[in-house]
């Protein structure tokens, strides 16, 4: 099958909806079918023409950008060229091109299947509350010329605006791709040598310095966490620094990182195995998110199969994995109290939160989320259409999974 997945940012860009694809992409290679990614040239030093781990990328030009979109007068001619060679078309949303895009597939005969990543909500300010009706208005065109659209979880798809509008008719349910790199025993312990971990909790947050990410939450609930345990610490993996659209909110949390800097550590960028012994070096991860530009939080599937438990906000989509296997609390948006909390309780009782991390891993491997969206593209492609929106049996089984843990306990 020749499918040809489209979103604004891919690889080597830094973020759920990039690295989703790309495993995805990457699955679906190995699987045997053809998978193209046309995407943007957001970095005039990328080459134009990629082949990465089986998948073809094609990059247009960026000629400017519009707060954290980019405009590519090449983008329309290079997708009619690439969809006509597809079977399928698969876009990523939030994407400002993405009707343009469908509409190509509607006049070709060519199925177009939607996922729905999450809501665009951009930094305050006039023009961006411009930007977002925009791209909203593109992401409405987009989803009714799609044949399909799909997203994560039923919890998200039923509190966000734009996807309940498809419940019952042709919204589905795939869970996403995770999977992490090998990390030997030995490096994990060298991971923790450098970064002077011995004999303290260790708190994690995965994220880019972002506002949709809740940070500040998390600074504000370590003096409260170090108050029960004076030798916790945070370790937050990411980008921090020339974050595009996100000075500003860099800027006001520059005085928090600097009066916590001794127990609170930027640790950057990280790839590969660095992010499993990042996740190995864990007590607890936590996923504060602030609103609906999260949906799930891949970070908390890899942090889970590594054993270790979480802490995430009540937004829809982010509370899934914790709720479907207890391993884990959730807590209100936004509060600092009821996170420190949280992450006290878990330090003083871990064993409450073990749960089977091989099943957890199983649940998600980008080899099953591949199958599912073939099958998806297969019954377009001959003329069927499932209008019922049904979890997927790997969620029923991990909640399963949760229910057997906590009989036990009790």
């Amino acid at each position: 099958m020749r499918i040809l997945e489209v979103l604004t940012y891919y690889r080597p860009w830094v973020s759920g909806l990039t690295i989703y694809v790309e495993r995805l992409s990457r699955a679906l290679a190995q699987q045997g079918h053809d998978a193209t990614v046309l995407t943007s040239q957001y970095d005039h030093k990328l080459p134009l023409y990629d082949l990465q781990d089986g998948v073809k990328i094609v990059r247009v030009p960026v000629t400017f950008r519009v707060s954290k979109g980019v405009i590519m007068p090449g983008f329309g001619p290079m997708a009619w060229k690439l969809a006509q060679k597809a079977d399928v078309i698969h876009l990523h949303l939030p994407q400002f091109d993405a009707p343009g895009v469908a509409l190509r597939g509607r006049l070709m005969g060519k199925p177009v299947v939607l996922t729905y990543h999450c809501d665009l909500q951009l930094p305050e300010g006039g023009f961006n509350r411009l930007v977002d009706r925009v791209v909203q208005g593109m992401n409405q065109m987009a989803g009714n010329l799609a044949d399909a659209v799909v997203t994560y979880t039923r919890d998200y798809g039923t509190h966000s605006p734009y996807l309940a509008q498809y419940l019952g008719k042709k919204l589905h349910i795939i869970p996403p791709p995770v999977e992490l790199a090998y990390c030997s025993d030995e490096a994990a312990q060298q991971f923790c040598e450098v970064h002077d971990l011995r004999g303290k909790k260790v708190i994690g947050i995965i994220c880019r310095l972002a506002a949709e990410k809740g940070v500040e939450v998390l600074l504000k609930a370590l003096p409260i966490v170090r108050e029960s345990h004076p030798e916790a610490c945070v370790l937050q993996a990411g980008h921090y620094k020339n974050i595009i659209g996100e000075e500003a909110y860099a800027a006001r949390l520059a005085p928090l990182f600097k009066e916590h800097e001794g127990h609170y550590h930027l640790l950057g960028n990280l790839e590969g195995a660095d992010v499993t012994a990042f996740f190995k070096n864990l007590d607890i991860l936590c996923v504060p998110s602030l609103n609906s530009t999260e949906s799930f939080g891949l970070v908390q599937i890899e942090a889970m199969q590594n054993g270790v438990p979480v802490v995430a906000s009540a937004l829809p989509g982010v509370r899934q994995p914790v709720t479907m296997t207890g391993m884990g609390q959730v807590v209100p948006i936004g509060d600092h109290e009821a996170l420190a909390q949280a992450i006290i309780a878990i330090l003083n009782d871990k064993r409450k939160y073990k749960r089977d991390t091989k099943l957890i891993a199983d649940s998600f491997s980008p080899a099953q989320t591949a199958v599912a969206y073939t099958q998806l593209f297969q019954n377009l492609l001959d003329g069927r259409h499932d209008h019922i929106t049904r979890e997927p049996a790997a969620y029923e089984r991990l909640r399963q999974m949760r229910d057997g843990w906590e009989s036990s306990e009790r």
